[in-house]
């Protein structure tokens, strides 16, 4: 099979096409054929040096989420499971292949009438979106601030946030970006690489989605009301955003990190699972802004670290 490998730590060049063997499914396992893997931004951060924090030492195959199906099942594991459409949810290794081996408690069935690509889309962001969502528990009529808004968990978040009657202030960078936030349900799009955005949000947020991390995601937080609530799940800005635990404490603002939405298998696969039957019902839309063969996959990684893309990139073996 053809796979993606990195040797060593560096640039996106450093994600080389190789052949590999086929994998064998072991006891609990099945394999499956990807037909759509899922990019995330810490994937870059990760080849790019970050992963000794991580746990992931070259040579690795990259990747932790693909769409396809079935086309192996080993000991133990049910034969239904031969040619169905499942997602390969997170926690699976290693998804930079034509054939990925993966535990059968990753396993996500695809709903009718949701394309491979899409539920692919969905596969971290959808965990992580609707994770994060449920754990601030946004209400309606609140006001919503998304930091990242035009990423793949952000256009999910914003979706989210609306569905659940917020008032949603989306912010992220260049006018193409903000019209597809605007596109997605958003009341206000900000663009915050200009001076003064904060005073353009329209005042006090109960709810920051902080997806970006570092001196935005400060700003961001001075606008939280005091008994609000923020997540500060991202860090594409080099870093999480560093708060001071006496003023969150002082204001009463309830904090959720990265460490609160680190979930088990079990969890994993039921907010997956929540995420695909939204999409396959019209009530969630995952934005696929583009696709990359395997063999590109240092293109779609520049195309990442760029922010020259809107929404998801995938891979197409």
């Amino acid at each position: 099979m053809r796979a993606v490998r990195v040797d060593g730590y560096g640039g996106p060049e450093v994600l080389v096409e190789v052949e590999a063997p086929d994998p064998v499914p072991g006891a609990g396992e099945v394999v499956v054929r990807a037909e759509a893997v899922d990019t995330i931004y810490v994937e870059t951060q990760i080849r790019g040096g970050w992963g000794e924090a991580f746990g992931v030492h070259p040579p690795y195959v990259p990747g932790g989420a693909a769409a396809g199906r079935v086309a192996a099942v080993g000991e133990g594991v049910d034969p239904g499971w031969l040619g169905r459409r499942v997602v390969a949810a997170p926690g699976t290794k290693g998804t930079y292949a034509e054939l990925v081996r993966v535990p059968v408690e990753l396993l996500v069935p695809v709903p009718n009438g949701l394309g491979l690509r899409e539920a692919a889309a969905l596969a971290h962001d959808g965990v992580t979106g609707t994770g994060i969502a449920e754990g601030v528990a946004v209400g309606p009529g609140e006001r919503v601030l998304i930091l990242g808004a035009a990423g793949g968990m952000g256009t999910l978040l914003v979706q989210l946030a609306k569905a659940a009657g917020a008032h949603v202030v989306g912010a992220a960078r260049g006018g193409a970006k903000l019209a597809l936030v605007r596109e997605l349900g958003a009341d206000v799009v900000v663009d915050y690489t200009e001076p003064g955005w904060t005073e353009r949000v329209g005042g006090p947020v109960d709810v920051l989605l902080d997806g970006v991390g570092g001196e935005l995601g400060l700003a961001g937080f001075g606008l939280v009301k005091d008994g609000g609530r923020v997540s500060a799940h991202g860090a594409p800005s080099g870093g999480f955003t560093e708060l001071d635990p006496a003023e969150v404490a002082a204001r009463g603002i309830a904090l959720r990190g990265i460490a609160e939405v680190q979930f088990g298998a079990a969890e994993v696969v039921r907010l997956a699972a929540g995420a695909l039957a939204l999409a396959a019902a019209g009530r969630l839309r995952p934005v696929i802004a583009r696709t990359f063969p395997l063999s590109a996959a240092a293109e779609a990684h520049r195309a990442m670290e760029s922010r020259t893309i809107p929404g998801k990139a995938l891979l197409i073996p």
